[in-house]
């Protein structure tokens, strides 16, 4: 039996470094793709790259999510880019945002 798709939408600070993202990931259960918003793309890409995983970069403006956090909402119009993200992409969330101090991760499954 196949296992589904795992896609993890990652949120972080900037600058956040790629040993501590692949850390995060690597805590979150791993994925087979990564999903984040074009801001994040410069801390991101390196850790797609790193694990030859392609990298969904998406608009996440206006995507209602389980957890919310005033500060993101207010940056990026949405209470969590993790989860937004992992939305974004394939339309339904399986784990919500775990944090890894500078790092959200959420997972979302497709068959």
């Amino acid at each position: 039996m196949e296992r589904d798709m795992r896609i993890a939408g990652i949120g972080c600070r900037p600058g956040t470094p790629l040993a501590d993202l692949r850390a995060a990931l690597q805590a979150a259960g791993g994925a087979d793709a990564l999903a984040t918003v074009p801001d994040r793309a410069a801390e991101i890409r390196p850790l797609a790259d790193a694990l030859s995983l392609p990298l969904h970069l998406v608009q996440v403006a206006g995507i209602a999510t389980p957890t919310q956090s005033a500060r993101v909402n207010a940056a990026f119009g949405t209470g969590s880019v993790a989860e937004a993200a992992a939305i974004a992409v394939c339309g339904r969330l399986t784990h919500p945002r775990r944090i890894f101090g500078p790092i959200t991760i959420a997972i979302a499954e497709v068959p």
